[in-house]
């Protein structure tokens, strides 16, 4: 087969995967964008009206305020998380029977989130909550968790770093696995400490992952979600309000279209920014142990 059939034949096989990206990513983010300069309830004519829709975004005190809670989220949310996670990963990784507990930890991820939200709306709540009531039993008045507009977003964090445990686990414990234990034989030679082993082999090696894991966490923490409107939606006093509500209010609650497509353009640019960011900044942690990028 010569090089000029070899290529066809190439894009043949790539063309289900391209036709898919276009049709169900690329194309919808372009409609997307060009909708976010025009007006539109869902019917009848489009009406360009320039950036009238991101100007009034930041004019809209909802808007900011789910900015503001987003990024109080996601400050909540990614440190616990990854660190959380890896302390697990190590842990799993040096017991027997590991694929068992790999299966226990990583079973609330293949839970439906309305499940998982109606579950632990029944846990926090502040008159019947099981929480409350194990409080209870050492003394302790446990809070309404989900009114109480200084606890509804830790609330939810703390939902959401439990319901994302396992998938971050399950991918550092992956990376952990595959750090050739050549590199601890020769540190317990020169004596090394566990703190030291971790410092300079574990956590150096494990970085790639580590920065694969931060992408996703970041990614994930500004479009939560689910947990919002299953628990609490936006409330109390939009307390828990985050983009993504804001985005789903505008476009199905008022048929703002135009409004919603730009409150989801700047949460794309967000989310762009930040993940552009780490990897500027990965060049200065995350190594590799073949020495490659």
């Amino acid at each position: 087969m010569n090089d000029s059939k070899r290529k066809w034949w190439g894009y043949f096989f790539i063309a289900p995967q391209l036709i898919g990206m276009l049709a169900f990513s690329v194309l919808p983010l372009g409609f997307a964008f060009g909708l976010s300069f025009m007006r539109w309830d869902g019917f009848g004519e489009r009406e360009f009206i320039g950036l009238a829709n991101y100007i009034g975004q930041f004019r809209d005190d909802n808007f900011i305020t789910a900015l503001v809670n987003t990024a109080y989220y996601s400050i909540l949310v990614i440190p616990v998380g990854i660190a959380l996670a890896l302390l697990v990963a190590l842990a799993l990784n040096k017991v027997k029977g590991k694929t068992v507990y790999r299966v226990f930890f990583f079973m609330p991820v293949v839970t439906s989130s309305v499940s998982i939200g109606v579950i632990w709306m029944w846990l926090l709540n502040g008159d019947i909550g099981l929480i409350n009531q194990l409080l209870a039993m050492v003394g302790i008045d446990g809070p309404n968790w989900l009114t109480d507009r200084n606890l509804v977003l830790p609330s939810i964090a703390g939902l959401s770093i439990w319901w994302g445990l396992g998938t971050n686990m399950v991918i550092f414990l992956a990376g952990l696995q595959g750090i050739s234990r050549s590199y601890y034989e020769a540190a317990d030679i020169d004596g090394a400490t566990a703190i030291q082993k971790f410092r300079h082999i574990t956590f150096p090696l494990l970085s790639p992952t580590t920065f694969f894991v931060a992408i996703m966490s970041v990614i994930g923490s500004f479009q939560v979600f689910d947990q919002a409107y299953v628990m609490t939606q936006g409330g109390p006093g939009k307390a828990s309000y985050t983009l993504v509500y804001h985005i789903y209010e505008q476009a199905f609650g008022r048929s703002a279209f135009g409004p919603s497509t730009a409150s989801a353009m700047v949460l794309f640019t967000i989310i762009l920014i930040f993940t552009l960011i780490q990897f500027s900044v990965s060049r200065r942690w995350v190594h590799y142990e073949d020495g490659g990028r």
